[in-house]
């Protein structure tokens, strides 16, 4: 019996093979940068895999997107936080928000930067961004860089490893999988709590 990230990645790799996938990476990229949960990280790394020769392709197009996904989720922080930002308060986030607009005040595009690149859920640091009325130049620059600094390893790695990498990734999606689901709550905890 397979588990759930077996699953999920077997079901990525024949979305991969499809002849749209680029138009889904970017779609995905896009959505993940302002509400969707599942990083594009799913579906850069077995088209990669794939094709490693368009490896670099996609995570130009894996970038592009996400950065303008970033914008979004920038627009929905400027010009609906103050909508938000009781409701953060009453839910028990206020104190993490106030963290938020230290981190911003103190460190502004390098902690952009960090978001874009590490996974710390990337949309939470855009939308706060935008809430918080970070100069958008900056925020766009410090996410192009981190974006595309974590997409282009992702993809050069995968891409030279190639069909090496492929049957030791299959065999271990589960537990990569679910070390992730732990990392997350980890650093929600860390931040939140």
């Amino acid at each position: 019996m397979t588990g759930p990230f077996t699953r999920m990645y077997l079901m990525t790799l024949r979305l991969a093979a499809h002849r749209h996938a680029p138009r889904y990476l970017a779609g995905l990229s896009f959505a993940e940068s302002s509400f969707f949960p599942i990083p594009p990280d799913v579906m850069l790394m077995p088209m990669a895999l794939a094709r490693p020769h368009r490896a670099m392709h996609f995570a130009l197009i894996t970038t592009v997107a996400s950065v303008l996904g970033g914008v979004l989720g920038y627009a929905i922080g400027y010009f609906a936080m103050e909508l938000v930002e009781p409701w953060l308060a009453a839910a028990g986030y206020g104190d993490a928000l106030e963290r938020a607009r230290e981190w911003f005040g103190l460190y502004g595009f390098w902690v952009v930067l960090l978001a874009g690149f590490s996974p710390i859920p990337y949309k939470a640091f855009t939308v706060a961004a935008g809430g918080l009325a970070l100069p958008l130049l900056p925020f766009v620059l410090a996410s192009m860089v981190g974006r595309g600094s974590r997409f282009f390893l992702v993809a050069g790695l995968v891409g030279w490893g190639g069909a090496r990498v492929e049957p030791w990734l299959r065999k271990y999606v589960d537990w990569i999988g679910w070390a992730t689901v732990v990392l997350l709550v980890a650093v929600y905890f860390m931040f939140v709590h």
